[in-house]
């Protein structure tokens, strides 16, 4: 059942991508990541299904079950105030009710937004834009039959991230899906692999829906997404990746030296043993 600060944080997710802001979105993967990226200051958090794969020993790309995916999202919605946005990928289930089964057990768990991708493996292909726009109608149907209709759903499509098609024809690929999704029920759109700026900002006047970049080392600045009309940036798996990279190299260190340098700017022990589940 949806809760009345649910409903609340639901509204206070679409109102951070009203026109003229930019929503920055830095990605959790678990209950502590999750209270880490809260207390730096973020305003909304989005989740990784990567992480939150890699953090159980699977692969992303659909290598979990809906089952796994949603006990994740909901021990981060319990740790957090702030609204909780959850990667659901590609629904965990090719079917309509697939993806209205996954949105309603994600609502159950706490999160007021989702990402739906419009991939059907890892690498491609993708839904024709017409069956996407069809699961994308699914999920909205689902968010009001689970009592919670605000709740965002940010479209992803991977025809960049996975070079779809001849790249002259990207563009126009993307844009045609942006039309039928909107008109779907999506709330946003989110095109992972698309950096070049000057393709950004042509990809937002094309399109009433709020664009969703991902950024991350050699991407444009949040302040020139900003300048370009982007409102919603988020980092993907890039913080699990920076986390997962240091795991390793103080292991190394330890290992091979003996010594503890890796480990010198360590979040204090009190500061994560603090958190309490809601």
């Amino acid at each position: 059942m949806t809760t009345d600060t649910q409903r609340t944080n639901a509204a206070t997710l679409r109102s951070l991508t009203e026109e003229g802001a930019i929503l920055v979105l830095p990605n959790a993967w678990d209950a502590a990541s999750a209270t880490q990226i809260a207390a730096a200051g973020a305003k909304a958090i989005a989740t990784t299904s990567a992480g939150v794969a890699w953090a159980l020993g699977r692969n992303d790309g659909q290598g979990m079950t809906r089952d796994l995916a949603v006990d994740a999202i909901a021990r981060i919605t319990a740790s957090v105030d702030i609204p909780v946005s959850a990667d659901i990928e590609g629904g965990y289930g090719p079917a309509l009710e697939d993806v209205a089964a996954t949105v309603r057990a994600i609502v159950e768990a706490g999160a007021v937004g989702i990402n739906l991708e419009d991939s059907k493996a890892p690498g491609g292909p993708l839904f024709d834009p017409t069956e996407q726009a069809d699961r994308i109608r699914a999920a909205r149907e689902a968010t009001t039959e689970a009592g919670l209709p605000e709740l965002v759903i940010n479209a992803r499509t991977d025809v960049f991230l996975f070079g779809i098609g001849e790249e002259a024809g990207r563009l126009d690929d993307v844009t045609k899906r942006a039309t039928q999704y909107a008109e779907a029920g999506a709330d946003s759109l989110f095109v992972p692999g698309l950096v070049d700026l000057a393709t950004v900002a042509e990809l937002v006047t094309r399109t009433a829906l709020p664009i969703n970049i991902m950024a991350g080392p050699g991407a444009p600045s949040i302040d020139e997404l900003r300048k370009v009309g982007v409102r919603r940036v988020s980092v993907g798996s890039a913080i699990p990746q920076a986390v997962y990279g240091l795991v390793k190299k103080a292991a190394a260190e330890i290992l091979s030296s003996g010594t503890y340098t890796a480990l010198n700017d360590a979040e204090d022990f009190g500061n994560l043993n603090a958190f309490r589940t809601r």
